[in-house]
Order: structure tokens, then sequence, then C-alpha cells
């Protein structure tokens, strides 16, 4: 079907709730959780209101440090003056069911990541003394999975409304003692609610996603990770452009850990971590025959943050659905 009102925007989109595993230092253990601030809420994340199946790619770049009088706990060291560069591409896909679960579809899915991360830093020696430490890794990461997805749509395709039971498991390499890693080392259970409207006639977009995480201890560091709620926001304006439509907005995120770090492990205390961003977004969304096309791109600066690095994300989702 051709896209010739913003109504097919969100037929046409893909979409899949990735949240990159970028394991750069940022709270919790290492500062870095598996939920990347500002990596959803846009209509590209909103699951086919359909039966239907889509795949993704979505690629993200991110770079950060923090100050010299900062520490960290990173795979069971205490490291300062932080600087972090990673790149994550992640491939997925999710199979919107013909099975209706409490009048929304059932759409299960799957998102791989691979990583390529460089971590730099002051690390404390036996001694006590400070020694300059470097470490890059590359690799699968940890994976993250939807036994339970749900998608509603409502209000006249305006509205849609969407459950996420994610999972992510620790499939990535994890060592003690390394700066850097593909994985982060323990499970992580994130029940979110995405809300997406999109006007059909006046083209205005507002979704948000809300989040929390629920993290497993990290048995080979001994170290409990906080749990976090997290929420982004995407305000846009879709307008006609060529056989699509082109959307411009802005995104925001606020990231909060609402109970402190704890266990053996954890030799710096609660640790609790908070960042908060907001940056341009632009987007693309085409329907040839019977798949749809969207496109995305973003530049997410950390504008405030507590126990974690301090820098900007960059994000270019694809997705296509048939």
């Amino acid at each position: 079907m051709k896209i010739t009102s913003p109504k097919n925007l969100l037929a046409a989109a893909l979409i899949g709730t990735l949240l990159f595993t970028i394991t750069t230092v940022r709270a919790e253990e290492g500062g870095a959780g598996h939920y990347a601030p500002g990596s959803f809420a846009s209509f590209v994340d909103v699951l086919p209101g359909e039966p239907a199946i889509g795949a993704f790619n979505y690629f993200a770049y991110y770079n950060g440090d923090a100050s010299a009088n900062r520490q960290f706990q990173i795979a069971g060291q205490t490291a300062f003056n932080v600087e972090a560069t990673s790149y994550a591409d992640s491939f997925g896909a999710f199979w919107v069911t013909p099975l209706n679960v409490l009048g929304g579809y059932c759409a299960p899915g799957v998102d791989i990541p691979f990583v390529w991360t460089d971590v730099k830093a002051q690390v404390t020696g036996p001694g006590g003394g400070t020694v300059n430490r470097s470490s890059s890794v590359s690799g699968l990461s940890d994976i993250e999975f939807w036994p339970v997805a749900l998608s509603w749509t409502l209000w006249s395709t305006n509205l849609h409304v969407d459950f996420y039971g994610g999972i992510y498991a620790p499939t990535g390499d994890y060592q003690k003692n390394r700066l850097a890693n593909q994985g982060l080392g323990y499970w992580t259970f994130e029940p979110g609610v995405l809300i997406s409207y999109l006007g059909l006639k006046n083209g205005i977009e507002f979704t948000t996603y809300i989040g929390y995480d629920i993290n497993t201890e990290n048995t080979t560091t001994d170290y409990q990770s906080g749990q976090q709620f997290h929420i982004d926001v995407t305000l846009a304006q879709h307008l006609p452009l060529g056989k699509g439509y082109l959307g411009v907005g802005a995104n925001a995120f606020y990231l909060q850990q609402t109970t402190g770090d704890s266990g053996s492990g954890a030799r710096l205390g609660s640790f609790e971590e908070m960042t908060v961003g907001v940056g341009p977004v632009l987007s693309y969304a085409v329907q040839f025959e019977k798949v749809g096309l969207a496109t995305e791109v973003k530049w997410l600066p950390q504008l405030g943050t507590q126990n974690t690095l301090k820098g900007n994300y960059i994000w270019f989702k694809v997705g296509v659905q048939f």
C-alpha cells in the first residue's frame, strides 16, 4: 500500500524496541546499565498495528568521559579519569502474530547486538598507586529478547500503545579486571510501555516510552546494580516529501537510578546514576508496494549527569516491514 497520509507512517514503520547494549561506562556497576538513554520513543519504534514481520538494523555511536576526581567500579577495579568510545550495531526482528491477547496483537521479538568498545582510565594498583590502562574489545554483546510484547491500535489509528516485556541475557563476554567488556555480566528485566500519537490530519507526533530496569547480581564481581527508571519523549512534525513523509523534531531522555548498588563488590557505595539530555531527530518513511521502510537519525548530547560519563549519542535506525 502506498503511503499517502501520516496514518500510513505507523503502518510502514518497523519497529524494534531496540536498546543497544553499549557497554561504555555509564552507573550501576561501572556507571553502566543495559538501557542506553534516548534509544527509544518515536514512531519508528511503534509495533505494527496488524500481523506482520519486521526486520531492523540500529547503529549507535557513543563517546563520553568523566572528570579526574570521579571514581567508578569497573569489572572489580576502581578507575578514574575515564574515557570511553563505543560503536554498536544491532540486528533483530519482531513477529506480530494473529494471536490476540487482551485486545492487542502478541508480538515476540529478538535483538542481537555487536559492539566495538574502547576504554581508557587510570586504575588504582595493588600498592595504592595509579597506572594508566586502556582496553578494547569487540564482538557479540548481551542479547535482548521479548517473549511477551503486545500492540494496540486506538482512536481511529491516531494512537498506538505497546507493552514490552524485555529481557537482557548475559551473552556478551565479561572478564573481571578488564576495563572494556562486550557484556555486563548479569540479567536485566525491563517492562516498558510505549504510547505514540501521530495525527492523521495535522502530522504532529508525540511519543513516549517509560521503562523500568530490574538487574540481577553480577556474581563475577559480587556487585548488585540498582534498579533504574527511564523515560524518553519525542515531539515531531511530519510533512509530505516525495513519495513519503519527513519528520523533524526533538528527542529528550531522563534516567534515574531508584535503588542503590550493593554487594561486597560495591566499594563506592550506592553510586546512583542520573542522566538527562535532549537533541534533534530527523526521520523519513515511505511505502513500496507491500514493503514499508522507515529511517531515523538523531544526535543526543547528555546535558546533565551524576555517577556516569558525560558525552554524546548518535543513533541511526533502519526498519523494514513486510
